[in-house]
């Protein structure tokens, strides 16, 4: 049993690798002539801030409908074009979005006084600290 554990999470980790890799791809090929990743000047938004601040689900929903990411968020209904892609392309690259940042928006934890906390997990010996959020 415990074999059939570890043989499963190692797939699931190659997969996993498998569709950032397929994002990757995606993204270089319909995405970056409008989005960055690291900076750089683009009509879209840098791609390392919608990993910060969406879910994997909801970069998949607003790739596949840009009509929906224009409404939700008040942009002119032909900023974004609607992609030609396949459903398998579209988890592909919110997979590799998904994967730029690591540590997530959502994952900040609000003190009382207002100052914001994030947890960090140590690779070195696995504990998780907190830290002052410095920006």
């Amino acid at each position: 049993m415990k074999k059939l554990i570890i043989s499963l999470t190692l797939l699931a980790g190659t997969q996993l690798i498998a569709d950032v890799n397929a994002g990757e791809k995606v993204y270089k090929e319909n995405c970056a002539m409008c989005h960055t990743v690291n900076g750089g000047s683009a009509l879209g938004p840098d791609f390392n801030m919608v990993s910060y601040t969406r879910h994997k689900e909801e970069i998949e929903y607003y790739a596949k409908d840009p009509y929906s990411l224009a409404k939700t968020f008040g942009y002119s209904a032909n900023a974004m074009p609607t992609l030609p892609l396949e459903d398998e392309q579209f988890k592909d690259v919110a997979d590799y979005i998904g994967s730029l940042v690591k540590f997530k928006k959502w994952m900040i934890k609000k003190k009382p006084e207002g100052k914001e906390k994030i947890l960090v997990k140590s690779s070195e010996n696995n504990e998780t600290v907190e830290t002052e959020n410095k920006g």
